[in-house]
């Protein structure tokens, strides 16, 4: 009996330590294991965080950058005849009828009183709505240059194309007997200019009031 309980004893000595090397081996390749997805998901999370970055920054420059640098327009072409005489430019940009309607014609500096130069050149303009866009809806919208408002009763640029704008829309109904509900009132400001320069003759292109006619409705 003694001898039995040896020789089980002398097994167990000798076999115990191999199952518990295999284990730390296990353990130790499953830390490995674990350390390597760690640093592979930190990797991940790195270059994620470098994307955001960089994109919210591409975003931040785009925001800044329409801010700096307003929208130019493209000038309308295929110019038609009939209101041009007038100083009033009518013409198609993508395909839509743009009537252009110079602030220099139209209105007295800082002014949102038509003149009567301005008045002659509404009715033409009348005229050619009713004639060729009957059942078009019509945006008036009101643009001026970058100088800022300056002994006027506005107090920018924003509330001057928009009083503008009204002026036209006012005549229009009023005086030559467009319908109101066909009628859009847009105040763009400063920010639509044709000709983003900041010449004499740049700043006189960019003041002016357009009617955009969407001849399907908008």
């Amino acid at each position: 009996m003694l001898l039995l309980v040896c020789l089980s004893f002398g097994i167990t000595a000798c076999t115990s330590p191999d199952q518990y090397r295999a284990a730390i081996e296990e353990r130790d390749a499953e830390i490995a294991q674990l350390r390597e997805e760690r640093a592979r998901l930190k990797g991940d999370r790195q270059r994620m965080q470098s994307d955001l970055d960089t994109m919210t920054a591409q975003l931040r420059e785009a925001s800044m950058r329409a801010q700096r640098e307003p929208e130019v327009i493209q000038v309308p072409v295929q110019a038609e005849t009939g209101l041009e005489d007038l100083g009033v430019g009518y013409a198609y940009r993508d395909g839509v009828a743009v009537i252009t309607i110079p602030s220099q014609i139209s209105f007295p500096s800082g002014s949102a009183t038509l003149s009567d130069n301005g008045k002659r050149a509404l009715r033409e303009v009348a005229s050619v709505l009713r004639s060729r866009h009957p059942g078009g809806t019509y945006s008036i919208e009101g643009h001026t240059d970058t100088d800022p408002i300056s002994k006027s009763k506005f107090a920018n640029n924003r509330d001057l194309s928009l009083a503008r704008a009204m002026a036209v829309l006012t005549s229009l109904v009023e005086e030559y007997e467009l319908s109101d509900d066909q009628c859009v009132v847009v105040g763009h400001s400063q920010y639509r200019p044709i000709n983003p320069s900041d010449s004499k003759d740049a700043k006189a292109q960019n003041r002016r009031v357009e009617i955009v006619v969407y001849d399907g409705g908008r």
